[in-house]
Formats: structure tokens, sequence, C-alpha cells
């Protein structure tokens, strides 16, 4: 019972853990509420790693798990949802260089207890997968623009047109996120959100981008990107003074007085309601996320007053309403059709191929000119759809050369891909050809040359020491067996004189007008045998004198006669094999009064 208890307790500490640290960073002292909101989810975001996690890892996990073929209101259970959890932090660290590898279990830990908190007040220990979808989709890093294509495929229809029932039960899920971090009363949900946002009655993808990224986006969701906006700007410098604090390190935002001339104050004190002299808090601030100096400021209004920068971009490319084949561009790469499936399928019909798709089928370059291709295309074929609808036909000689106009500008582009694809083709062949090493350049190598001709002059040297040896060693053979016979007609002598044993020992004085071999000096130690593959071909007596047992003094200079002979040959092969050992080898066949040895040498 002990036990059970402390783990409870520990259960309970690990669940809160995360808000104290949340509430240990003061957050409530931020004097609007946005603000406060987006830095607080921030922070949960962060702390859970789940900034690391791209928006497109994130789908694919969901894939990876089977959540695709699930229906949005079906239920996971905890433990479920832990092994998913899992697999998205261990994949993450799998991305990571290992001097960055986070604490996979600690990340587990603090965000399930986190979307237990958010998701399951009731604690019945079951998440749906929509509510788990909306939620990591929303705090996931990446841009906000993927990750509204793909709440938008989660809540439209396979003809691309947002259901508001769908639409009404994403925001009572997303909603809950400012809830969770205690900001339910500013940005809670309401019956009369989804009316709000959208009061259109069709509403498409375009249209769904527009509003939610205007600036203001609609009051409910207000904090969403500014959250994307608190991370692009945490490490931007402005070396301005903070009018209120002095500080000179100004980070992260940067607020201008509309009024008071040159009054800017850091984020830390406008956020916290902070000012001085003339200006109050009621005057019109405006936020910088980046500074310029004031040359950049000066050619930045005289190239917007000339109408050398486009004045009023769209903060999203222009993406086609309906997933519809493109115009035919023979050297383009044909986008794949969107899925029947919308459950985990992003409306890609732009063109752009899906994040799964090797670097090698969709360079990025590549994949840059398809979108812009397709991007062109699409306004192209608006802008002449609306001309021919709204133009008198007085104006049709106009709208001619405007089609002519395009029909070059798509010409151009084609041929412009055309050249990027032969580009990319040829340096592939060459660098397919330079990682092939060649026979030709190793013989035109001075290097190998120079080396391989002072190999081929070592070989014929110990070749001619070998024949020279083996003369001496045939010379020798010649000698002993000379010897042989003298010490046998010395015994026969001795034994008819003295009627003695055959066995007696010699007088030195019998050979000792022969010449007596040489002791070689080489290295080597002398064999505790007598080799009798040496001995072939040459006399018996030799033979017959080696197999004795008794010790005499001449068969005992014989002996280190035939070491000398036999350590001088081991010094010889050992001195060929020390050659090289790189390359082939050729077998050379020594065949010398019956003896045979294999040295192998290089061969070139």
């Amino acid at each position: 019972m002990i036990e059970e208890g402390s783990k409870r307790g520990k259960a309970m500490v690990e669940k809160r853990q995360l808000f104290m640290e949340m509430r240990a960073q003061n957050f409530d002292v931020i004097r609007l509420s946005t603000y406060r909101t987006a830095c607080k989810l921030r922070f949960v975001q962060k702390r859970c790693n789940l900034h690391l996690v791209d928006v497109w890892n994130m789908i694919e996990a969901f894939r990876d798990n089977g959540l695709n073929t699930l229906d949005h209101n079906a239920e996971i259970n905890v433990s479920r949802l832990e092994t998913i959890l899992s697999s998205i932090y261990y994949q993450l660290n799998k991305r990571l260089p290992t001097t960055h590898q986070i604490n996979v279990e600690q990340s587990i830990g603090l965000l399930l207890n986190f979307m237990v908190a958010t998701y399951d007040s009731e604690s019945h220990g079951k998440l749906t997968v929509f509510s788990m979808k909306a939620m990591l989709a929303t705090m996931c890093g990446g841009k906000i623009v993927d990750k509204l294509r793909y709440i938008f495929s989660q809540i439209s229809d396979s003809s691309g047109v947002m259901m508001f029932a769908k639409f009404d039960q994403f925001l009572r899920e997303v909603l809950k996120l400012p809830t969770a971090v205690f900001e339910g009363p500013s940005f809670g949900y309401t019956e009369h959100s989804v009316r709000t946002c959208f009061p259109q009655q069709k509403i498409m993808l375009n249209t769904f981008l527009d509003v939610l990224m205007a600036d203001p986006p609609p009051q409910c969701l207000v904090w969403l990107p500014l959250m994307h906006r608190l991370a692009n700007v945490e490490n931007v410098f402005h070396p301005v003074e903070c009018s209120y604090c002095r500080s000179e390190s100004m980070m992260g935002f940067r607020y201008r007085c509309q009024q008071c001339h040159g009054y800017q104050l850091c984020q830390s004190c406008f956020w916290r309601g902070h000012a001085n002299g003339p200006h109050s808090n009621q005057h019109q601030m405006k936020e910088h996320s980046s500074w310029k100096s004031p040359a950049k400021k000066l050619s930045h209004a005289i190239s917007k007053s000339l109408g050398c920068v486009p004045i009023g971009e769209p903060p999203h490319p222009v993406f086609p309403e309906q997933a519809e084949r493109p115009q035919e561009l023979t050297h383009t790469v044909q986008p794949k059709p969107v899925a029947n499936n919308m459950n985990d399928t992003m409306l890609m019909s732009s063109g752009a191929p899906t994040p799964t798709k090797s670097v090698l089928e969709s360079p990025s370059r590549l994949d840059e000119e398809h979108r812009l291709i397709a991007r062109y295309a699409a306004r192209l074929a608006a802008e002449a759809g609306n001309s021919t609808q709204q133009c008198p036909p007085s104006d049709l000689g106009f709208n001619f050369d405007a089609n002519k106009q395009q029909r070059q500008l798509i010409a151009e582009l084609e041929n412009k891909n055309r050249e990027i694809l032969q580009e990319i083709q040829r340096l592939r062949l060459e660098h397919e050809q330079a990682s092939q090493p060649t026979p030709e350049k190793a013989q035109q190598n001075p290097t190998l040359l120079t080396e391989l001709r002072l190999l081929r002059h070592r070989k014929d040297e110990l070749e001619r020491r070998m024949s020279a040896l083996q003369e001496s060693r045939r010379e020798l053979m010649v000698q002993l067996e000379g010897l042989m016979r003298l010490l046998k007609d010395e015994e026969q002598k001795q034994a008819s004189q003295s009627g003695g044993s055959p066995h007696s020992s010699p007088s030195h004085g019998a050979g000792c007008s022969m010449p007596m071999p040489i002791r070689s000096t080489s290295a080597g130690s002398t064999p505790t045998h007598t080799p009798q593959d040496c001995l072939a071909g040459v006399g018996g007596d030799v033979l017959e004198a080696f197999a004795q047992g008794v010790p005499r003094n001449l068969r005992n200079d014989l002996l280190v006669a035939a070491d000398s002979i036999t350590n001088t040959m081991s010094s010889l092969v050992k001195e060929l094999h020390s050659v090289d050992d790189g390359g082939d080898e050729e077998e050379i066949n020594m065949r010398n009064g019956g003896d045979r040895g294999t040295v192998r040498v290089p061969k070139h």
C-alpha cells in the first residue's frame, strides 16, 4: 500500500511538473492576453521538444502508426498514445546529431501528461484521433502555411470544399490549448466562432489560408500566427536602445511608437506596459521583427515609390482550388494525383512532390521550378477567364495579345526547365565518370612506373644471385662426395692394417690435401635434422655418411658445411619473399641438382 501511494504521488508530481515550470517563468506579468497565450504555448512547445519535429515528420508519423485509416471520432487509449509519441521522439533523435540528442523519456512524459490534462479532463483514459492530430499538428514545428494546409485536408471533402461541421470540431479541439494554459476566458470556444471566421458559404483552400493568415487573423486564433512569429524572432538582434530600460541589447520584437518620435521599446517593457515621458500606453505601436539601417530604409522607400518593389504581396502562394491536371508542359515532372483518402493527404495540387520523395527524384531546384510553373499557369488561366467574362467584344484583340504573351511565358519557362534537366544529367554523368578509376590513369602515373622499374630491376638481381648460389651449391656437393670417398678408403686401409672395427676414428691428415668448404656467415639457425631432399643427386657415400649416428670430427665438419648451404638458401628465399607483398604473383620453379623451391615475386 505504501509503494502504491508513492507511485501515485510521483505520477501526480510528473503531471504537474510542466505547469509548475511554466508558472515559474512568470508569464502572467504580460499585459496583453494575446502575447501571454503565445508565450505560454511557445514554452510548452520548446519544453516538450515539439519545435524540433517538423510538420512533415509529424504527418509521416501519423501514417506510420496507422492513424490515417482510423475515423476522426475513434478513441485511442493512453498506452497507444504513449507508443505514438515514442515513435515520434525516437525518429527525431535519429535525425539529430549526436551532440544535440534529447531526453526521449522526459519529453514523452511531459507531452503525454499535457495532452491528457488538456483533452481528457474527465479522466476517461482515452483521446479521439482528431483531437490528437489537431494538437500535434498545431504545436509541432514548421511553417504555418504547411500546418494550415494539412488541417484543411482534415476538415474538407474530396472536392476541396471545407465542411463547417469539421471546422467547428477543429475549433473546439484547438481552443482547448489556451484553456490548458489558463487563458480560457480570453480565447475560449463559442458557438459563433465559426461564422465569425467565415461568413461565406463555400470555403476553398486559398480562402481558408487568406482568412487565417490575414493581419489581423480571427480573434479566437490570433495567438496562432503570433506563436510562429515568436519562434522566428527569438534570436533577432536590434542595435537600438530601449527608451524605458535603456538596454542596448534588444532581442526579439521591437516596438516603435507612431506618435512619439524616436520612442522605441523592447518586447519585455512593451509586454509589461512600461512607459515614460510623453509616451502613453494608449499610443499606437508598430511591431518590428527585424532591423533595417536608415540607408536600407531610404533605398527601400525609393524603390517602392518607383514601383520596383511589389506592393501588397499575398502572405502565401496561390494554390489551385481543385485537383486538376495542369497545362501540357513536356519537360516537367507530372504531379501525383490527389488521393481519395483525405485523412492524411495534403492538397498538393500545386505540383510539388510529397515530402517522402527522395532528394534524387525531386531536387530543390526542380521542385521550385515546377511549383513556379504551376503557379503561373493557374494564375494565367484565372486571369484569362476573368478577362473573357469582363471585357467587351471590342477588346478581343487585346485578349489575343495577352494570351500570346502568356503562351510565350510558358514556352520560356519550359525551355528554362529543359536546360536545367540537361545540366543535371550532364553533371550526374561527369560525377559517375570521375568516381570510376581507369587502368589508363594508373599507367600514366609516373610514380607507379618508377616503382615498377625498380621492382623489376630488383627481381633480376635476385634471380642472378640465386643462379650463382645454385652453382656454388653444386660445387660444394661435388666436394662433399669426393671427401666421402676419401673417408671410406681411409677407413678400409686402417681396418685392413690393424684388423680393428671399421668404425674407429679416422686420421685428420687423410683429407688435408682436399679443399674444405667455407662456412657461410648468413643469418639463420642450424637445423636439428638433415634435409634429405637437399642430398638428392649426390653419391650414395654422402647419404651413408649422413645416415650414420656415430659422431666423428670430419662428419661434423661436413654437417656444418651442409647447414651453411641450407641457411644460405633460406636467406635467399626470405629475401625474395620480402621484396613486395602487393600485386599479382608468379611462380619461379628452381630445379638444380634435383632440388626444387618455389619463390613468389610481384608480377607487373
